[in-house]
């Protein structure tokens, strides 16, 4: 009897019968409302994932949309519309192109956070290489959480960034405007590498001092400070390319001088109580 039922078994998965059980199976899960994420990881371990549903499922299990099926149109619209963000960012940074190959593209996009690595090698103060490399893996892990959780806000902090620079710099607000730059800087990448490869590395860490508590609004004061600080160097220019070749070219001490002032603004209460106002009412 049982090599009758394993020959069935064979047979039916030679003719393609198993496959379709296991189809109906996940089918069956998929249906659940909401969708149970222990069932279904249960199904990944003991079958194959059918073609047609391993996108969505992947997504859901990895966390890319939720389990609840009202929510996850909306959300995998964020998801797009950050994409496209980042996307547009490393074009206008010009790490990509149209003739970028799509694997080049998501690498330069995961590249955009790595640079805190670069940077966190020489923030480190540690005499072993061995443990400098243990520390700097175990915080650099940290800071991606702290940066993943700030991906959710990067539009309110890019929106407070031109509140703000409008407040403090009318004149240099109007001129980006007025080149086309200002709501086309890389803002994403600023704030996804918290500034690293901007702002230089005997500075910088003072504002990571700030991101390790997961004060990352700090990163919006760094923004227009940087802006105000070049306003005489950024006031010349006329297109946005002078403008990203100013602010990359930042030296040392000008470095230092941005981060200081960042830091006492934000220290300033009124200009705090400004910027939580405006994530509030946006919230």
């Amino acid at each position: 009897m049982t090599d009758e039922r394993n020959f069935r078994s064979q047979y039916y998965e030679k003719v393609g019968f198993r496959s379709v059980e296991e189809k109906k199976s996940l089918e069956i899960l998929l249906k659940e409302r909401p969708l149970d994420k222990t069932k279904l990881k249960q199904f990944c371990l003991r079958f194959t994932v059918p073609a047609m549903y391993r996108n969505f499922l992947w997504k859901v299990l990895l966390d890319i949309i939720p389990v609840y099926s009202e929510s996850q149109e909306f959300i995998m619209a964020q998801r797009k519309a950050e994409f496209q963000d980042l996307q547009r960012a490393l074009r206008v940074a010009k790490i990509i192109d149209d003739f970028t190959k799509p694997h080049l593209i998501f690498l330069a996009m995961w590249l955009a956070m790595s640079k805190m690595a670069e940077t966190l090698w020489y923030v480190i103060d540690v005499e072993s290489e061995e443990e400098k490399l243990v520390d700097m893996y175990w915080i650099l892990s940290g800071l991606f959480v702290q940066v993943e959780k700030l991906q959710k806000e990067v539009g309110k902090l890019q929106d407070c960034t031109y509140a703000l620079l409008e407040k403090e710099d009318v004149e240099l607000y109007k001129h980006l405007v007025k080149i086309d730059a200002l709501y086309n800087l890389p803002y994403d990448i600023w704030f996804y590498s918290c500034f690293a490869g901007v702002i230089c590395n005997g500075s910088i860490a003072k504002i990571w001092d700030k991101i390790t508590v997961g004060a990352y609004r700090i990163l919006i004061f760094v923004a227009v400070v940087t802006l105000t600080t070049l306003r005489r160097l950024l006031l010349r220019c006329e297109s946005i390319d002078h403008i990203l070749d100013t602010i990359n070219n930042i030296t040392e001490e000008t470095s230092e001088v941005i981060v200081n002032k960042a830091i006492e603004s934000i220290q300033q209460s009124g200009t705090t109580q400004q910027v939580d106002m405006y994530f509030t009412k946006h919230s």
